[in-house]
């Protein structure tokens, strides 16, 4: 057996390790067993209701502070939000942290400039009517004052060893999903995102040199609340309006 090989004894399969994912396209189905402990009623009970509670506190937030964000934690939100399922498990994401300050003052310029092209009418008169209540126009602070951005790009296929493309599959809604995930481990480690999503985002690869495979999903601000922080006064839709049980 070679260095990079190694024998996985609950199943008897060997496999590669060198460190990286590879995709598996074209390779036969495998499996493992998958064994997690099962919760006892009463405490799964309990940890939905904590998680329900928790997560009817998340918000969305405009207003950061400019005060820094324990990096390892927005990290380890990211490592959450690539455990998300998707199509032939291709994982076709890719999450871009931007700190440096000079950056993220370029993504803002070029945010607001075509925010306000879509403000100006590009929108048009049905989805402006639809932001009023919430109070948005082109400027847009948190891009600079959030102390990070992480900017979510979706992969459109990848590239063999051989440079030839090989489609994802199910592309926007696996990185949706991984989206939402990506929220919900900010919110539970703390702190505060906005999902921004500027139209058109083509300037976000050229701003961060990401390869032609990449198309910019979503910017995600990430900080704490500033201490002058509001929020719309909106309310959710209650369980028995999205939820139908048959």
């Amino acid at each position: 057996m070679s260095d990079t090989e190694q024998s996985k004894p609950e199943t008897g399969h060997t496999e590669r390790y060198d460190g990286r994912w590879a995709p598996i396209h074209g390779q036969p189905y495998r499996s493992v067993p998958y064994r997690p402990a099962r919760m006892a009623a009463a405490e799964s009970l309990a940890h939905a209701a904590e998680l329900r509670e928790r997560m009817d506190q998340r918000r969305t937030v405009r207003q950061f502070s400019t005060d820094p964000v324990p990096p390892q934690v927005v990290r380890d939100a990211v490592a959450c939000a690539a455990t998300a399922p998707s199509g032939a498990h291709q994982q076709p994401w890719t999450f871009v942290l931007v700190q440096d300050p000079d950056i993220r003052r370029r993504i803002r310029e070029a945010a607001e400039h075509e925010e306000q092209i879509s403000y100006d009418g590009r929108l048009g008169e049905e989805w402006l009517a639809a932001l009023r209540p919430l109070g948005t126009d082109e400027v847009k602070p948190h891009l600079t004052d959030a102390p990070a951005l992480i900017v979510v790009f979706q992969q459109r296929y990848w590239l063999g060893d051989d440079g030839t493309k090989h489609k994802h599959y199910y592309v926007d809604e696996s990185v949706g999903i991984a989206v939402g995930m990506l929220l919900s481990a900010l919110h539970l480690s703390g702190l505060a995102a906005l999902v921004h999503t500027p139209s058109p985002m083509r300037f976000l690869s050229e701003v961060l040199g990401r390869p032609e495979n990449e198309k910019a999903f979503a910017v995600v601000p990430v900080g704490y609340p500033a201490p002058d922080c509001e929020v719309p006064d909106l309310v959710r839709k209650s369980l028995d309006q999205v939820l139908v049980e048959v």
